[in-house]
């Protein structure tokens, strides 16, 4: 592979990063004002209307068969259901716990990648993998809790961040073999057709809670539509489609400590110093991951 492609990726990735972990922030903050549904109806229309200002003149051909029916699976899972249970988990728990239980996903794609995708177990894939965990349960570790919450409430938080870690992993694994026939951008187009469709139940709410919304808070959703979305997944379709399925979803391990550094900015979260620990060994773990082997040259042969 090309050095400059490499480096785009690896470009590509840190935007996805701090793109990701600052609609994490992003959701939380509209909470109040947005229920689960119309917010994710709201960010997926916003993504389809500016991917589709680029998509619409490259003239691609839109796929058929195997690929299309892939990116409806991704679509209705990863863009649909994950941003209704992402949105629903964070009315219960606050950003950075929210983005440390999704950050589970990783690991369920490197793993079943390995299996399905044929990519394999290599050793500093492993051993990333379990430094950067370590640094998101560090993190975990160090959250605040409040004495007084809810347990069931608590717990109901917990489940869907569950769920929408389970959505992302089926929804890489969907989208990696897509991206063999159709670009970045129009893999994350059509996928935000098949969400806005999947989510048009919840049309009423939206344009109901958008007449009652303050100016800044629909800012925010514009934000969040074509910031993490639109652009946040094409740079990581980006990168899909170059590298390994597990080498770029064990880079987003970083998404926590970014998204505990914008909360802390945002909404006046003030994480503890156990948190700062986690972040370094998560930027240790994803180094690890990208380590690649030295391959042996061949012997010489003997002179005659």
């Amino acid at each position: 592979m090309p050095r400059t492609s490499r480096d785009l990726s690896l470009l590509a990735l840190l935007a996805t990063v701090v793109l990701w972990a600052s609609a994490f922030v992003g959701i939380r903050a509209l909470g109040e004002n947005f229920s689960p549904g119309a917010l994710s109806l709201g960010r997926l229309l916003v993504g389809a209307i500016a991917l589709g200002v680029i998509a619409w003149p490259r003239h691609e051909p839109l796929p058929k068969g195997r690929p299309l029916g892939l990116i409806i699976i991704y679509g209705i899972f990863w863009f649909g259901a994950y941003n209704v249970a992402l949105n629903a988990g964070e009315r219960h728990l606050d950003a950075g716990t929210s983005a440390l239980i999704v950050n589970i996903g990783p690991i369920l794609i490197a793993l079943l990648a390995g299996v399905f995708l044929k990519e394999g177990f290599p050793r500093p894939l492993l051993i990333g993998t379990t430094v950067a965990f370590s640094g998101v349960a560090l993190i975990a570790l160090s959250t605040d809790k409040d004495s007084t919450a809810v347990e069931t409430a608590s717990t109901t938080g917990v489940i869907l961040c569950l769920l929408a870690a389970a959505f992302y992993a089926l929804g890489v694994l969907t989208q990696k073999p897509a991206l063999r026939y159709v670009s970045a951008i129009q893999s994350v187009w059509l996928a935000c057709i098949v969400g806005v469709v999947v989510c048009l139940p919840f049309v009423p709410a939206l344009i109901h809670q958008l007449q009652e919304a303050p100016a800044k808070d629909i800012l925010i959703l514009v934000y969040l539509g074509v910031f993490p979305t639109a652009i946040g997944f094409s740079t990581f379709s980006y990168a899909l489609k170059r590298l390994d399925a597990g080498k770029v979803t064990a880079t987003t391990y970083l998404v926590p400590a970014v998204a505990t550094l914008i909360s802390w900015v945002w909404l006046d979260e003030t994480p503890a110093a156990l948190a700062f620990v986690g972040g370094a060994m998560c930027l240790l773990g994803v180094a690890i991951t990208r380590v690649r082997r030295r391959q042996r040259l061949p012997a010489r042969a003997a002179a005659p």
